[in-house]
């Protein structure tokens, strides 16, 4: 019976299927070591996660193996051993196993970064070749672990040799029934996982981290490449679409709000005040975590520059942001608009032509300018910015092809740059290009925008030697205090600058370092600093009230006393009671909406979860509590309208 069911035609395929259960049973072992201290030790809890993850494995594994089953089935007896079976088995045995073996080296480093399993980021990250392999390259040894791989997928090939597995491969004669089972076996699980088991199916655990381990890695990825765009009306709770929108004017109007329609929240913003028009330049502040700094408890003195700004600027101790990446950042900042679920609008195809805060800048009279350590290629930035009235200043690679933009495009040269990683150009170097192109823009009467992104506390956390006490390459901790220590160096050369005493400067964090926790969504995870420097006539204040990344610049916009239309679903917060305090934090597939002291989350399988939680302790403590139906309705507005309104066209320019 068994060599009916194992016969020696299929012994290559099913020793590979061994070995991949095997490597991926140490690959959630290992997970499960770094996040022990996240985790409760259980022993059912732990038999589940790794049954459901033999469950997804073999699932993963089936997308490997279908086709070559097939293979095995319908390949003539005649053709067993001959050139080509032999150079198809050898070599693809070979690429295939040493892509596995790197695959999960690659989700080891993922984990560390992100604590999760493969998602959206790892499908985006594959259309950015250069940037990742670069970044591996100057984070790992490469040509060493590629060699050690090679040596590996040697021996176990020469392993699998004398076991005799490759001569019975090609002198059995196994009839077609023989070959049948397995063939079915492979084709039916692959068939059962493609159309019915879904990646959230492992999501059967409170705790985050229990989810992410039951996962397959594999698995993961390709469901997130399949699903990278959702259609939140497929897959999400809903109102109404008269509803969602009649609440949504409700919860984003103030005092100084006109709406012009009822269909969309298209309103006039009026002040009362003497309009200001000074430079702005706003500064993103690449995954820095309100947590790093001392205001917040932290004794390593880590960022004295950003510590140092508390008192001599509006700063803002009670801001969440949006999501967990950099496009995700500009998206809020500059479209003021709860994220969509799966891809940021920022890679979207309707990108193009939208309201955003540039446009208020130009209605005012400015010009707008986004700078860029790196190729703005990555991530889609150049061409929205572009799309959307930016002139773009970046480290365009001499390699590829300009865009067909319609503004103007200037590349950081060679020789102003004195550092370079994977990534970007050092925080320095992006900087001092910053402050020669503000000493141009100056000389002309026009009042200017800068939209700055850095990117040195960025993995590989590399950055010239020489300027903090830690090693370029060793971790986190030295590529945040080189940032810190560039900010510092840029705000010394701005002081000494003419334009200075006419130029606010923002500062915002983009995201936190780290946005995994032990919940669905950690609010201390998303909790970052921002900044208004500068300001007109405005003694330093901090500010506790709750907001979000949508509300920074329409803020600004009431402090510089602007009138003007707006869709943006931000809010000027000094016009907000206590009560109407909200932010909205959200992953790819889950979306959180924030009050004081309540977190409603909807998530992609139409469900809602609700909890009550304590802000003042060091972790927030979440409590779940039944579905409050008024908060939740609205967390379903602010989603369901964002992509309804991204959707119809209608944050389009008119």
């Amino acid at each position: 019976m068994l060599k009916t069911l194992l016969p020696k035609r299929f012994l290559l395929l099913n020793n590979f299927a061994i070995i991949y259960l095997l490597l991926s049973f140490l690959i959630r072992l290992t997970f499960y070591i770094f996040s022990f201290s996240e985790l409760s030790f259980n022993l059912i809890s732990f038999l589940k996660m790794f049954g459901i993850g033999l469950m997804f494995d073999l699932g993963s594994l089936s997308y490997i193996l279908v086709f070559y089953a097939i293979y095995l089935l319908l390949i003539p007896v005649k053709f067993y051993g001959c050139k080509a079976d032999k150079i198809l088995t050898n070599v693809g045995f070979f690429i295939v196993l040493f892509f596995i073996l790197f695959s999960f080296l690659a989700e080891i480093s993922f984990w560390q970064e992100y604590q999760k399993r493969y998602n959206f980021i790892a499908v985006d990250y594959l259309l950015y070749t250069y940037e990742v392999i670069e970044n591996i390259h100057q984070s790992f040894p490469l040509p060493l672990l590629i060699g050690l791989l090679i040596v590996f997928v040697f021996i176990i090939k020469k392993g699998i040799r004398k076991k005799g597995v490759f001569k019975h491969f090609y002198q059995n004669k196994n009839n077609f029934k023989q070959k049948l089972i397995p063939t079915l076996f492979w084709c039916s699980l692959f068939l059962l996982f493609h159309f019915n088991v879904k990646n959230t199916d492992a999501e059967i655990f409170k705790n985050r981290y229990r989810n992410e381990i039951a996962k397959s890695g594999n698995y993961s990825f390709f469901a997130a490449y399949k699903s990278n765009e959702l259609n939140y009306n497929e897959f999400y709770l809903k109102n109404s679409e008269d509803t969602s929108i009649s609440l949504l004017q409700e919860l984003i109007k103030t005092p100084k709000d006109s709406f012009l329609t009822k269909t969309t929240l298209k309103r006039y913003i009026k002040s009362d005040g003497v309009p200001l028009k000074p430079n702005v330049i706003f500064i993103g502040l690449e995954s820095l975590n309100a947590s790093f700094m001392t205001r917040f408890d932290n004794q390593k003195n880590q960022v004295p520059t950003l510590d140092s700004l508390v008192n001599a600027s509006i700063f803002f101790n009670n801001l969440y942001a949006t999501g967990t990446r950099t496009i995700r950042g500009i998206e809020a900042l500059t479209l003021s608009i709860p994220p969509t679920p799966g891809r940021s609008i920022v890679k979207r195809k309707g990108h193009k032509n939208l309201f955003t805060i540039g446009e208020v800048f130009k209605q005012k009279g400015y010009s707008r300018t986004f700078f860029y350590g790196g190729d703005g290629y990555f991530d889609n930035m150049n061409s929205y910015f572009s799309y959307n009235g930016f002139d773009i200043v970046d480290r365009k690679k001499t390699h590829r092809l300009s865009e067909n933009s319609p503004t103007r495009r200037t590349r950081i040269e060679d020789n102003e740059v004195t550092f370079e990683n994977a990534w970007a150009v050092s925080d320095l170097d992006l900087f001092n290009k910053v402050l020669d192109y503000t000493d141009k823009q100056a000389e002309k009467e026009k009042p200017f925008f800068n939209f700055v992104m850095t990117s040195s506390n960025h993995q590989p956390y590399t950055y010239p030697n020489g300027f903090v006490d830690i090693p370029s390459g060793t971790n986190r901790e030295g590529a945040l205090r080189y940032a810190d220590y560039s900010l510092n160096q840029f705000f010394k050369m701005a002081k000494k600058k003419s334009w200075y005493k006419n130029t606010v400067f923002v500062l915002v964090s983009d995201h936190c370092a780290y946005s995994a926790g032990r919940t669905e969504l950690n609010m201390e995870k998303y909790h970052i600093p921002a900044f208004i420097i500068n300001l007109p006539n405005k003694q330093p204040e901090e500010i506790n009230t709750l907001i979000s990344q949508i509300d920074i610049f329409p803020t600004l916009f009431g402090y510089l006393n602007w009138s003007y239309t707006s869709n943006f679903f931000g809010r000027d917060i000094r016009e907000i009671d206590a009560n109407e305090e909200r932010a909205l934090i959200a992953n790819y597939r889950k979306l959180g909406l924030l009050k004081p002291s309540k977190l409603s989350i909807i998530n992609s399988e139409q469900k809602s979860s609700s909890y009550n939680y304590n802000s003042n302790k060091k972790r927030n403590t979440l409590i779940s509590t039944k579905t409050d139906s008024v908060l939740l309705k609205e967390n379903i507005s602010y989603y369901q309208g964002a992509f309804n309104l991204f959707k119809n066209g209608l944050l389009k320019l008119k």
